[in-house]
């Protein structure tokens, strides 16, 4: 990588400004940034509003450039603030602030870093690209820390309407954040540029900022050729079930018959419905995560119902169970029920959700709440399964998991030629979190060049092409079966052959950015120290109004 170079700036006299000056501009930059932070937000479905993420980055650098690190890290931290707390919002449905906030306030930190190290590259040239790589960066390191990593705020999940989409089947979820933060910093760059008249100082910023804001639009438009649709392997009907629940909340499990017995019963109208001509039948039929929790290898009853629904529709189910080993302890598993064999496979999730399914530190969280005694003691699987099912190969990712790069592609790149997406989202309620995580189903959809199938306990259960486009969908909280046909797929896409070094480059680029910043940073300080402040006021202010 060739050392990127200082960009020249103005000398500009030092002046020292009262508190009470400088405190008036931090406040409304904080309030600045804080709206930034909402617009990322409004971009997340269910809301259709893609291009308010690149808005909301450029107000970021239009206030980030030029800034110290301390004062970088809080309007970063702000940023975070104003597009996690709504985000997240879904996490304190039935416990309250105490899980959401904390969450929250957790991830706004996280964001606050590579907005630190982005005030440090700012006067480099190249500075907008240098920036976009560090938020890849803090993606990274958000999506691997704490307790396993979070990625749920990751910018690519805003994006499966947009243009940026198609980017992902040639470098994944970290491709479309470094085009989507790209393009915001460099429209940030424009306004900052034409705010402050700085066109006299380098002529060629005009041509360098709005290509940083087109050139990433014109590689997502032009990424949709290479977005795989065709039936590669035939097709099969797939048929996704969601039985629903007797009502929403934690308490959910303690309707564990009733939620069994609402997937049996909507299964068996499904094969009704096949009898009667209404719908075609099923190549394959998957069932949500936990629609049964009870242990149906430890019971009978629940093995016969399920056994029952799988001959009368005449094909395979993957049922989502919950096992209890012969450690006492509990499994989260996808069970591949054969209508004659009966139960012959099982998948065991292996990203478990924390302060859901796990719970770390239990005895240290127990000193703010008792609530953490509701979270589960699950053990983890530790390999990707692919079932068959006719002529498809499904892999599988339950839930939470399909927030995660590595295992999605994992369970992907293990044969399949089919996604099934099993997942719970009662605990959330009429929450906007299942509509957040069907983006990232879509997103998935493209990255793999699969179909996928997603079956939810309440909703929304959906099929969705492998360029990302909806096929059909559920509402919340309603019993229905959906019933299409989809094309199997076995190329495996760019993104695929290149796996995670695409994202391992980016956060080393920036990493090496990053050191060279603050080598020239401590040159300026030397600079400073003898009569002359290159950088000073990059607004063309009092340095003693910048922060």
């Amino acid at each position: 990588m060739v050392a990127p170079a200082v960009s020249p700036e103005p000398e500009i006299e030092r002046v020292e400004a009262p508190a009470r000056r400088r405190w008036l501009p931090v406040s409304l930059r904080s309030l600045l940034v804080a709206a930034a932070g909402a617009l990322v937000y409004l971009s997340v479905p269910p809301r259709v509003l893609w291009w308010l993420a690149p808005v909301g980055f450029a107000v970021l650098w239009f206030v980030l450039h030029g800034r110290r690190a301390r004062g970088a890290f809080w309007y970063g931290f702000v940023f975070g603030l104003g597009f996690m707390v709504p985000l997240l919002a879904w996490t304190g449905v039935f416990v309250g602030p105490v899980a959401w906030l904390p969450l929250s306030g957790l991830e706004a930190l996280l964001v606050g870093l590579p907005c630190a190290a982005m005030a440090v590259t700012s006067r480099l040239r190249g500075g907008v690209l240098w920036a976009a790589l560090l938020w890849v960066a803090g993606e990274y390191l958000r999506s691997v820390f704490p307790f396993g990593g979070f990625p749920w705020g990751r910018v690519a999940f805003s994006q499966p309407e947009g243009p940026f989409l198609f980017l992902a089947a040639l470098g994944g979820t970290p491709l479309i954040a470094l085009a989507v933060a790209l393009c915001g910093f460099g429209l940030g760059e424009v306004a900052r540029r034409s705010v402050a008249r700085r066109a006299g100082v380098d002529r060629a910023w005009p041509v360098v900022a709005a290509l940083a804001a087109v050139l990433p639009l014109v590689a997502g438009f032009s990424a949709r050729a290479v977005v795989g649709r065709d039936a590669q392997a035939g097709e099969v009907v797939v048929a996704a079930v969601q039985g629903n629940v007797p009502r929403a909340g934690l308490d959910f499990n303690a309707q564990r018959r009733a939620v069994l017995d609402n997937h049996v019963k909507r299964t068996k109208q499904l094969a009704a419905d096949v009898r009667a001509g209404k719908v075609p039948r099923p190549d394959l039929v998957l069932w949500p995560e936990n629609a049964s929790d009870i242990d149906p290898l430890r019971n009978r009853d629940a093995y016969e119902v399920i056994d029952q629904a799988a001959r009368d529709v005449g094909v395979p189910i993957a049922v989502g169970s919950v096992l209890v080993g012969d450690d006492g302890l509990p499994r989260n598993v996808v069970l591949l029920w054969d209508p004659v064999r009966g139960p012959v496979e099982q998948y065991t999730k292996r990203q478990l959700q924390p302060f859901g399914e796990t719970m770390p530190w239990r005895g240290f969280f127990r000193l703010f709440t008792s609530a953490v005694d509701r979270a589960g003691r699950f053990v983890p699987g530790t390999d990707p399964s692919v079932f068959a099912m006719d002529r498809a190969r499904v892999a599988l990712a339950t839930c939470y998991e399909v927030a995660f790069d590595g295992v999605v592609r994992e369970s992907v790149l293990n044969g399949s030629n089919l996604l099934a997406v099993p997942t719970n989202n009662a605990t959330f309620g009429r929450s906007e979190m299942t509509y957040q995580q069907l983006a990232m189903d879509r997103v998935r959809a493209v990255e793999h060049g699969r179909a996928v199938v997603v079956a939810a306990t309440s909703g929304v259960s959906a099929i969705v092409r492998p360029d990302g486009s909806l096929v059909s969908s559920t509402d919340l909280f309603t019993a229905d079966a959906l019933v299409e046909r989809v094309p199997l797929r076995t190329a495996t896409t760019i993104a695929d052959r290149l796996g995670a070094w695409p994202e391992w480059v980016m956060v080393a680029g920036a990493l090496v950015v990053l050191v060279f910043g603050l080598v020239s940073g401590r040159r300026r300080r030397s600079a400073a120290r003898v009569g002359s402040v290159p950088g000073a006021g990059d607004l063309g202010v009092p340095s003693g109004l910048t922060d």
